[in-house]
């Protein structure tokens, strides 16, 4: 072998799990509040601008570190004490390391995917909006039929992008000990004291995962681009 993991070899294995899974519950999360975030900064309506952009503002402005802490041990805090303020019990509340983590990262790539959203509508040529309208289609059927389709067009490469950033900050999980790899390697790593093994391995996995996420991505541009006629 190459290496020699002391018989902490299947660390890998347990912590890829996690970062995966990790991955996968928070893009639906991210995507969600992308979109809504979206519709908010292109609405006609003041308070609901006013919201996504103090959204994406926030959060794109905020460390990533931080606004794991806050949410995972602030929130902790905070519901230990509104309980013992309505109830007089004081005892612990432990927030599920795994929600809150998802959540938090859903938050802050919720926040970029609003810009990539929003980008990707404003591409969508108005012609197609307006002829669609002319048919006689309502706002419902304009939405579904001919914007969300193209719109996903246009955020691919954005989402993209995204995924690929969002998998390596699963990492940042690891401050509020999510077994996840970099959490895993960091255990191993000081338990063997071989620190440059584990770590070097364990980023050979996220470049193994960030190259097959390319070639997916790269196979869903063309399956999107179908059909579309090339300048």
């Amino acid at each position: 072998m190459m290496f020699d993991y002391k018989g902490y070899a299947w660390v890998f294995w347990e912590g890829v799990q996690i970062t995966l899974l990790a991955g996968l519950a928070t893009i639906p999360v991210a995507l969600a509040l992308g979109l809504l975030g979206a519709w908010g900064k292109l609405s006609r309506n003041g308070l609901a601008r006013a919201i996504a952009n103090t959204y994406t503002t926030v959060v794109r402005g905020s460390p990533e570190l931080v606004l794991i802490i806050l949410v995972y041990y602030g929130l902790t805090i905070a519901l230990q004490d509104t309980v013992a303020a309505l109830t007089g019990d004081d005892s612990a509340i432990d927030i599920p390391r795994f929600p809150a983590g998802v959540i938090t990262l859903g938050l802050i790539y919720g926040a970029f995917a609003t810009e990539v959203f929003r980008g990707a509508y404003q591409s969508v040529d108005r012609g197609q909006i307006e002829a669609a309208m002319a048919y006689g289609m309502n706002r419902k059927q304009v939405a579904t039929r001919v914007l969300l389709p193209q719109m996903w067009r246009f955020a691919l490469p954005g989402l993209g992008n995204l995924w690929m950033v969002l998998i390596k900050a699963t990492s940042l999980m690891s401050i509020i000990q999510l077994p996840e790899l970099m959490r895993m390697a960091d255990v191993a790593a000081r338990a063997v004291r071989l620190p440059f093994t584990f770590f070097l391995t364990a980023s050979f996995i996220y470049l193994g995962i960030t190259i097959v996420s390319i070639v997916a991505l790269q196979r869903a541009e063309r399956w999107a681009a179908r059909g579309v006629r090339r300048a």
